[in-house]
């Protein structure tokens, strides 16, 4: 409850049910582990913000390198996916560092893993790629070659409904 104080739930449940879509999308992000809840709710467009709420990044999406152009570049030991196709196909968009950085206000997330974020097309077009974690009680933004994947990081998402 404390990720959305004040938020009336039978108001985000009629937003839900009137977008089947974005109610196919939360279930894509629980079945892969993300664990989704409401964080914010934007007055102007009405909109409910749901992001990946699992304390670490979710199992379902590890083992994978930030986008298409990185996963073709990989000559061997491909990945099965990237982060960027992943949440295009469940219909979510991946965090910022900004999103990232606001989510954890809210817990501590990534204490063990990290999480691919948006990164700024400056970065991307050198090749490397963002990603984020939780460690010392401290949010940190590292880079890596956007290729490269590890066991233990995934991304998380946001869906605005």
């Amino acid at each position: 409850m404390n990720r959305h104080k004040g938020l009336e739930w039978a108001l985000v449940q009629s937003k839900l049910e009137a977008n089947a879509e974005k109610l196919w999308s939360l279930h894509e992000m629980e079945r892969t582990g993300g664990e989704p809840d409401v964080i914010g709710h934007n007055k102007k467009t009405g909109e409910y913000i749901f992001c990946d709420c699992s304390p670490e990044s979710p199992k379902g999406r590890r083992s994978i390198c930030y986008d298409r152009e990185a996963l073709e570049s990989r000559k061997e030991h491909k990945p099965e996916d990237s982060a960027e196709d992943i949440a295009a196909a469940m219909g979510i968009e991946l965090l910022t560092e900004e999103q990232y950085r606001e989510l954890q206000k809210l817990g501590s997330f990534d204490t063990k893993t990290s999480s691919w974020v948006r990164t700024p097309p400056a970065i991307r077009k050198l090749g490397g790629a963002l990603f984020c974690d939780r460690r010392y009680d401290t949010v940190f933004v590292y880079h890596n070659g956007a290729e490269s994947y590890y066991a233990g990081r995934a991304f998380r998402g946001s869906l605005r409904v």
